[in-house]
């Protein structure tokens, strides 16, 4: 069993896919790591890079080969100013020219050098290779399989060693709810502390701070933009903001100047049920339209499923707890990351894989756990919390209308969002050791799920509302 920090769950990066967009850029950097590493990056002077299964189905909606060309550029999906995409894809397209990681011009013909191959590859559905013709006449390739959320792997997991091995040096090495709940009980520790405690075998506690602090001020700006931007999203379909006009009517005469502000600003708003309603399917869609318009989001555990995570932090910030601070946000990523890793080691976050319950149904259950320890749950009501919110994901396909992160994920996200809130606060009205449906078998069952769901619901928008709804209907 491999480690996994919260911050290989929670990720910043630049939307509108974890596994289409954020992977494959990872994987572009990679390539020209290795390329450096055997002394053959400066040999290079043609590159062709083939996608497959997945990633070519429904990659231009994905903006897979954009993301793909700005690995390659040099860019980094953290920093770099994501105004100046277009600018740089622009002019590879009309100068025919590729600045290979800022520092070699190679010729690249967008229209050629770029391959879509609808066959899929072995191992898993999202696989690519990147190919280069040398100045010495050799050629040589290496593949690449983005398996969600950002994840990127060698067939050969040559790195997994490694991970086994931090994972042995864990204080709590955790395979699973019923070992995670164990150590809680062993130890008499919350989830979050237990994490933490992991989690400082890996980095010091003013690192930690501060990369959970970039990754909230990012789910924070992501959510104050999408308040803030109205229009129509880009790729075809016509699907208009709907973010803006909402925040508008709910924040009403408000005044402020910040994202900080901001938060100030709502918790003077009326607060009833439709409001809180409409407040965090707000977020969440503010979220998931700033991903559709390649924005800068954070992983929870995937691109498609970014708003549910921040939707429902942002819920307890401004309408459950109105002294909340960093300290509950840090508590809240921890549960959630590590709740997301249960997921990945059990079963999939790729939605390539297991449909959109591996991504939607992985966040409402992050959500949960997060907000069911924050609202003085046990370690047993965070686990059940997060179980009740995957058994009412089960068996949801992903079905993009063209490829597009749009409908039906961004709405997707208010309701895994919601759906969080709720199975929060039934695990807390609940005595949860006599839950029936522990969170182990629930994942179990989503694996399984997923193996029996037929591939044109895996995301490759060969059927579902992709099929039943097409460009012409928008």
């Amino acid at each position: 069993m491999e480690c996994i920090s919260v911050f290989d769950m929670l990720k910043v990066g630049v939307g509108p896919s974890s596994s289409h967009t954020l992977g494959p850029w990872r994987a572009a950097q990679r390539w020209i790591a290795e390329l450096k590493a055997k002394e053959t990056f400066q040999l290079v002077e043609k590159i062709h890079i083939d996608l497959y299964g997945s990633l070519s189905l429904t990659g231009k909606g994905h903006a897979t080969d954009i993301a793909t060309l700005l690995g390659l550029c040099g860019h980094d999906p953290v920093t770099m100013d994501i105004s100046l995409i277009e600018t740089e894809i622009s002019a590879i397209k009309e100068k025919r020219i590729l600045p290979l990681n800022k520092e070699l011009d190679i010729p690249f013909n967008y229209e050629t050098d770029i391959k879509f191959n609808r066959k899929f590859l072995d191992f898993h559905p999202n696989g690519m290779i990147f190919r280069a013709t040398l100045t010495n006449g050799k050629k040589c390739s290496s593949s690449f399989f983005s398996i969600g959320g950002g994840f990127v792997v060698k067939k050969t997991r040559k790195n997994a060693k490694k991970k086994q091995d931090k994972f042995e040096d864990f204080p709590f090495p955790v395979e699973s709810a019923n070992q995670l709940l164990a150590y809680c009980k062993a130890e008499n520790l919350s989830i979050s502390q237990l994490v933490l405690q992991n989690e400082r075998s890996l980095r010091n506690d003013e690192q930690i701070d501060a990369g959970l602090q970039q990754i909230w001020d990012t789910m924070l700006e992501s959510m104050y933009i999408g308040c803030h931007t109205e229009g129509t999203l880009p790729g075809g379909l016509n699907v208009k903001r709907r973010a803006f006009e909402m925040h508008q009517r709910l924040i009403g005469e408000e005044k402020y100047d910040s994202p900080q502000n901001w938060i100030s600003a709502i918790r003077n708003t009326e607060v009833k049920f439709r409001q809180i309603l409409k407040w965090v399917s707000c977020f969440a869609l503010s979220v998931n339209e700033v991903n559709a318009s390649l924005g800068r989001v954070v992983t929870a555990p995937t691109n498609g499923s970014a708003g549910t995570v921040p939707a429902v932090m942002m819920y307890y910030m401004v309408i459950e707890n109105h002294q909340a601070t960093f300290e509950d946000m840090k508590r809240f990523m921890l549960v959630a990351g590590e709740i997301g890793s249960l997921f990945k080691k059990g079963a999939t976050i790729s939605a390539a894989m297991g449909g959109c319950q591996a991504e939607i149904g992985v966040s409402s259950a992050m959500a949960a756990g997060g907000l069911t320890e924050l609202l003085g749950g046990t370690p047993e009501q965070v686990l059940m919390a997060s179980e009740i919110a995957m058994e009412h994901h089960l068996g949801l396909t992903c079905d993009p209308i063209a490829g597009l992160v749009q409908v039906p994920c961004i709405e997707r996200n208010a309701m895994g969002a919601i759906k969080a809130i709720n199975a929060a606060e039934i695990a807390l009205e609940s005595d949860a050791s006599k839950a029936k449906v522990p969170l182990d078998k629930v994942i179990a069952t989503m694996w399984d799920t997923a193996k029996d769901m037929n591939s044109k619901y895996k995301e490759t928008s060969e059927g579902g509302l992709a099929v039943k709804v097409s460009l012409s209907d928008c």
